[in-house]
């Protein structure tokens, strides 16, 4: 009762005082009965979140998700999306400014094309041919052009839709541009050197 009346509480507080923020980072969410599926952030405040999602949970449901830049966040579904739900996030007010400060890092990143890559050095690895696996289990050959640690332009005949999870290799991003011969990954966290040159120097 005391997650509820929680819950209700910060209903009402995000209606008052949160700004949304539409931004798009993956992550995976656990329903009450422990099952757990991927999901993606279409918008998202301190207090509420909207997320495409692969299973939807009843209304009143308590949800733990754990999101990409995000972290881990909890609380309660609220409605049904026509392709996923939206909840609202019940966190200590500590928390929720915590929270603020990172979707306007994330807001003002994407607002200004300024992904991470553009702080790492791009290079073209030694074996450039590799694959890229769609959530769908789809699967395309591609060639790197250039790698950095947190993302990578790939020549492919296919291109995704912008905004479509992707593996390169053994490494989770999404798609997040497009152009003539290709599209451009950014990864779903920034990698280590190391992992790059193990995944695709041979």
């Amino acid at each position: 009762m005391a997650f509820a009346t929680t819950a209700a509480k910060s209903t009402q507080s995000e209606r008052r005082g949160f700004q949304r923020v539409a931004i798009s980072i993956f992550g995976r969410y656990m329903l009450q009965d422990r099952s757990e599926y991927s999901c993606r952030v279409v918008d998202m405040s301190p207090g509420n979140v909207a997320l495409q999602a692969e299973m939807v949970g009843r209304p009143g449901e308590r949800v733990i998700a754990y999101l990409d830049h995000i972290g881990r966040i909890e609380g309660i579904i609220t409605r049904k999306l026509n392709d996923g739900f939206a909840m609202t996030i019940v966190a200590s007010e500590r928390k929720r400014d915590k929270l603020a400060a990172q979707l306007t890092w994330l807001a003002n990143r994407h607002e200004l094309d300024l992904p991470e890559d553009r702080r790492h050095e791009r290079i073209t690895p030694r074996n450039p041919f590799t694959h890229i696996r769609l959530a769908d289990g789809q699967d395309h050959p591609c060639r790197i052009v250039d790698l950095s640690q947190s993302g990578a332009a790939v020549e492919m005949e296919y291109k995704p839709a912008i905004g479509t999870q992707a593996f390169l290799g053994a490494i989770r991003g999404q798609i997040v541009r497009h152009f003539e011969d290709g599209v451009a990954i950014e990864f779903a966290v920034v990698q280590e050197q190391s992992t790059l040159d193990s995944e695709f120097s041979g």
